[in-house]
C-alpha cells in the first residue's frame, strides 16, 4: 500500500530547510507568512507563529487536511511560539484568493514561479518577500523600486542528504543581484523567459523588505 505523502517524506528529497526559516524569523520578526507553491515543504511552521499555505497539488491538500499528520511532522521541531497556526489554501496564486489583502508579513517565493507579480497585495507595508532567482521572481523583484535587497541567504549543503545549513547575512548586499549582463536587467524579458539572469554573485534566496509607505 503506498504511504501518504508528508513533509517527513518530502525531506528526503528537498533536504530540511528548518535553518532557512530560523534565520529569517530571526531577522524580521514576521508573525504570519504565505507560501504559495509550498506543497509539503512544512519548515517555516517551525520558525514562525502563523503559515498559510498554498497549493494546487491534491496531495498538499490532502496532507493539510489532516492535523494529526501535521502534528506529527512538527513535533519537536518548532521554536518557541512557532506553529501555532498552520492554514492551508487549495487553488492556483495566479488568480484571487480568499486572501485579504496586507494580511502578511512574509511572502515565501521558492521555486514556484513568478509569485511576487501575483501575490504582492497580500504582503503589508513593511513586510518581506524572500525570493530566489528560479522561475525569475528574486530578478522580478531586484528591479521594483518598492523592494529593497535587506539579506542574502546562503546554503552549505551536507552529505547527509539533510539539507545542510542556511545562514542569512546582510554583508556586501552591494555586490549581489549585479546583472552579468545589463540588458538582461528588463522585467518583461525575465517574464517572458520564465527564469532568472545571471549575476556576477549569487545567492540561495534574497531577502526583500517592502517600503513601509505602500
Amino acid at each position: 500500500m503506498k504511504q501518504p505523502a508528508t513533509w517527513a517524506g518530502y525531506r528526503q528529497s528537498i533536504g530540511d530547510r528548518s535553518s532557512l526559516f530560523a534565520a529569517v524569523h530571526a531577522a524580521t520578526g514576521a508573525e504570519r507568512a504565505l507560501y504559495p507553491g509550498s506543497y509539503l515543504d512544512l519548515a517555516p511552521s517551525t520558525a514562525l507563529p502563523s503559515v498559510t499555505y498554498l497549493d494546487m497539488d491534491r496531495r498538499a491538500a490532502k496532507y493539510f487536511a489532516d492535523p494529526d499528520a501535521v502534528a506529527a511532522d512538527l513535533d519537536g521541531r518548532t521554536q518557541p511560539g512557532a506553529g501555532a497556526d498552520v492554514q492551508f489554501v487549495a487553488g492556483d496564486y495566479t488568480v484571487p484568493l480568499p486572501l485579504p489583502d496586507a494580511a502578511f508579513d512574509l511572502l515565501i517565493s521558492l521555486y514556484a514561479g513568478p509569485i511576487w507579480d501575483h501575490c504582492q497585495h497580500y504582503v503589508a507595508p513593511g513586510g518581506y518577500l524572500l525570493s530566489n532567482a528560479s522561475h525569475g521572481d528574486a530578478s522580478i523583484a531586484a528591479l521594483d523600486p518598492r523592494l529593497t535587497l535587506v539579506g542574502v541567504v546562503e546554503h552549505a549543503s551536507d552529505t547527509a542528504h539533510t539539507g545542510g545549513t542556511y545562514t542569512l547575512t546582510a554583508d556586501e548586499l552591494d555586490t549581489y543581484l549585479v546583472p552579468k549582463k545589463p540588458a538582461d536587467a528588463d522585467a518583461e524579458l525575465i517574464r517572458a523567459s520564465g527564469k532568472g539572469i545571471a549575476y556576477t554573485r549569487e545567492a540561495f534566496a534574497y531577502l526583500f523588505q517592502l517600503d513601509a509607505r505602500d
